[in-house]
This record gives C-alpha cells, sequence and structure tokens, in this order.
C-alpha cells in the first residue's frame, strides 16, 4: 500500500511527519533517485534515500520514549551541523530520535525524545488540549491584574491566547498551564504585559512530570506510557 513519504519516514524512527517535510523542502530526500514533492507517495518497492543513505522498512527499530530534563543554552534541533549546542548531540543516544516540539535555548525542563513519529502530531497539536506545566520567573514583582491577564488571554503573534490555569508562586514567580503551543508563548505574553521573562521551566507534558537531574534522561515507565496512550486515544490524527 502506498503512504506518503513524511509518514513513511516516520514510521521506520528516521524523523518526525514535520521535519520529513523539511528535508523534503531542501531537496535532501529522494525516491528512485529523484527529489520528490510533499505528498508524494511511496510503495513498498521503492528505493528511498535521505542525503543519500537508504532508509528501509527493515531498520525500524523498537519504539524509544524518552523524557529528557533540558538545560539552558541546549537548542532543541536535529540540524547537528548548524548549532554546535544541539540536543542530539547533547544526549548522544545509540539510536536515531528526535524531540516531540521544543523548547528555547533559554529556556529548561521536560521535553520529550522519540523514534516514534506517529505520537508527534497528537502531542503537538493545540486543538487537543493537552496540558502543559511550567514554572516562570520574572523581572519584576507581579499582581493580581497581571495573574487576570495571564489567565484570560493576551493578544499576540494577531490572535488571543486560550484561557489557562495561572497560579502565583512567588512575588516575581508564577506557574502557568498551557494547551497552546504559540511560539515563544509565555514570553511574548510577559512582554505584552509589560514584564521580561528570566526563566522558564517546563515541569509537566500531559501525564509526565519532570523528575530527573539537569541533562538527564529517562525512559518512560510502562504505566506512563499506558496512560499516555490513552489520553492520545481520542486526539485528532494526522492524514495518510
Amino acid at each position: 500500500m502506498a503512504i506518503r513519504i513524511n509518514k513513511y519516514l516516520s514510521e521506520v524512527g528516521y524523523c518526525s511527519r514535520r521535519e520529513a517535510d523539511r528535508l523534503i523542502e531542501e531537496g535532501k530526500v529522494t525516491i528512485n533517485g529523484k527529489i520528490p514533492e510533499i505528498g508524494t507517495k511511496v510503495e513498498e518497492c521503492d528505493l528511498v534515500e535521505v542525503e543519500g543513505q537508504r532508509i528501509e522498512k527493515s531498520t525500524k527499530q523498537k519504539k524509544v520514549y524518552l523524557a529528557f530534563n533540558k538545560p539552558f543554552g541546549i537548542v532543541c534541533t536535529t540540524h547537528r551541523s548548524v548549532e554546535p549546542d544541539n540536543i542530539i548531540d547533547f544526549i548522544k543516544y545509540p539510536t536515531r530520535i528526535f524531540p516531540i516540539g521544543r523548547l528555547d535555548k533559554p529556556s529548561e525542563g521536560l521535553i520529550f525524545l522519540t523514534n516514534d513519529g506517529d505520537i508527534v502530531n497528537k502531542i503537538l497539536r493545540a486543538r487537543n488540549n493537552h496540558e502543559k506545566e511550567y514554572i516562570v520567573s520574572v523581572n519584576r514583582p507581579i499582581n493580581r491584574d497581571f495573574i487576570q491577564s495571564m489567565r484570560n488571554g493576551v493578544e499576540i503573534l494577531d490572535t488571543i491566547t486560550k484561557k489557562c490555569f495561572v497560579k502565583q508562586l512567588g512575588p516575581k514567580k508564577f506557574k502557568i498551564i498551557l494547551t497552546q503551543g504559540l511560539n515563544r508563548q509565555i514570553r511574548r505574553m510577559c512582554e505584552t504585559l509589560g514584564y521580561r521573562v528570566q526563566s522558564l521551566k517546563r515541569v509537566r507534558i500531559m501525564n509526565i512530570k519532570l523528575d530527573v537531574p539537569t541533562g538527564k534522561y529517562r525512559k518512560f515507565t510502562k504505566e506512563e506510557l499506558l496512560e499516555l496512550n490513552g489520553l492520545l486515544e481520542n486526539s485528532s490524527k494526522t492524514f495518510d
């Protein structure tokens, strides 16, 4: 059965569908020696290569799911030649994995890494309402108006952010739980209200909490993976 090239690359654990589309756009993917368009389908008998490396279904490996505590300064990218401080070289995992989503270079905390491309969009799509929890410190004291504004939505990137849970933890510190994934969302929300983020740490994604030291990772437990799959069961699925 023919499937889209981006799904093929995700199923064999080479990269996420989003990353596959980027590679296709950059002309690094070939099917039978020809550069395809995004959406091109492949058959079992086709020769698929990425930067000259043959990618086969037989290379499909056991699924890996990691919870990593990203340090300050590490970049969440698989562009290893472009970013010397990238997450892949930092972790040095023995098989190919890729991050689910991202944290900004100056941000810290929990990020997932996997070789399961099909799980990526289910977690990332904002309409699936999957919670991500952060602890944030800003440059000056916060007040009730700030908390209420953050809760009710702030205008950034030509939209109003979704209502969310926000709780003050200290004079300049608060907790926020988002179900959106807008670019630099928390930093932009704070900037709009006249504050500057000084530290930002993600401490939870859905049912999985940050519980490893900075710069370390662990595998999901069987119980966590079972619960995660249950939470994802009704999530919007990607198209074939």
